[in-house]
């Protein structure tokens, strides 16, 4: 990762280094390391059916899977602590100051609480500003992914994403996050109620003024204010 990418990654970090929604030490990390940390952590899942009293090393079903979750962790359910940022490119308005909304961006992340999963979908908008920039379409997935992919706290999550779009988005007027997900931490344990969503919304700028017409706009646009999820 090229310096300058790295310092804006450093930047849009909000916590400390080493917890579960934040980044590892030495990020971003090699394959090498990466390998290494993942037959580590088989290691240690083992000990964990073990202490379970599974016996996990005669079961054909469950041989591999201190591998398999130890890889899940590293390439895919965690990804986001461990990965370099994707490089986040961003063009000239070309004199467009409207609104720019992109809704149901896939969310997959994990309860910080009880490594439970978290489903659901991120809308991002915001309102481009004089001699401002737009960010490229597919890069706002990008970001929703950087952070996602990690043990999370939704609305700490909410303020990440809202904090990462207004810092690359330069000299916008305004962002709006807003997160509809739902938590396996909630369905599969405790109270176990289905079917439960939470909703949690960061804004800026305009959208700071409830009678403001963009943000009229942007809940309009994806339905919110009036109970009709899209999850």
């Amino acid at each position: 990762m090229d310096n300058k990418r790295k310092q804006i990654h450093t930047e849009l970090e909000i916590v400390q280094e080493g917890f579960a929604n934040g980044v590892a030490p030495g990020y971003p990390l090699f394959e090498l390391e990466k390998k290494e940390m993942i037959e580590d952590a088989a290691e240690a899942y083992g000990k964990f059916l073990d202490a379970l009293k599974c016996d996990w090393r005669n079961d054909p079903n469950s041989s591999d899977t201190p591998k398999r979750v130890a890889k899940a962790y590293v390439n895919d359910l965690w990804a986001g602590r461990y990965n370099e940022m994707s490089e986040i490119t961003s063009f000239p308005s070309d004199g467009y100051d409207g609104i720019v909304i992109e809704r149901n961006i896939p969310l997959t992340s994990m309860c910080s609480h009880h490594h439970q999963t978290i489903q659901g979908v991120v809308h991002i908008g915001y309102v481009v500003g004089n001699q401002g920039r737009v960010i490229g379409l597919s890069k706002l997935n990008r970001i929703v992914e950087l952070f996602g992919r990690r043990g999370a706290i939704q609305e700490q999550l909410t303020t990440a994403i809202h904090n990462a779009v207004n810092k690359i988005c330069e000299n916008n007027k305004g962002v709006i996050v807003s997160i509809v997900g739902t938590h396996n931490c909630v369905s599969c344990r405790g109270v176990k109620h289905q079917g439960a969503s939470m909703v949690t919304t960061k804004v800026s700028g305009v959208f700071s003024d409830n009678s403001n017409v963009a943000r009229q706009e942007f809940f309009d646009s994806i339905k919110i204010n009036n109970g009709n999820h899209p999850v």
